[in-house]
């Protein structure tokens, strides 16, 4: 079993920052790839930045310079700075993992889902 956990969600005035982390934890043999998802109400589930094992990152156009991923490879955690936030920044934001996981005979390799965290952004 694999299961990522978010933590760092909550209420914030246009402008201010919020840092999202996630831990994946369970029977992984390696991370190819971290990242975030998030989700408004009414609106498709978007990528909004992800990050390889070598820490290749990538943004989409609308959190450019404002949103940086990171991780730490050594504790299975993918983080989310987000600063100058906006109110169409507000959505259920979900961490995903592309985990390759620990069998008997073949290897898998799995893409997983944390419950989300929400994000709200006043204006």
């Amino acid at each position: 079993q694999v299961q990522l956990v978010e933590s760092g969600g909550g209420l914030v005035q246009s402008g201010g920052s919020l840092r999202l982390s996630c831990a994946a934890s369970g029977n992984i043999f390696s991370i190819k790839t971290m990242g975030w998802y998030r989700q408004a109400p009414g609106r498709q589930r978007e990528m909004v930045a992800t990050i390889t094992s070598d820490e290749t990152s990538h943004y989409v156009d609308s959190v450019k310079g404002r949103f940086t991923i990171s991780r730490d490879s050594a504790k299975n955690t993918v983080y989310l700075r987000m600063n100058s936030l906006k109110p169409e920044d507000t959505a259920v934001y979900y961490c995903t993992a592309r985990i390759e996981v620990l069998a008997p005979d073949i290897p898998m390799t799995s893409d997983y889902w944390g419950q989300g965290t929400q994000v709200t952004v006043s204006s």
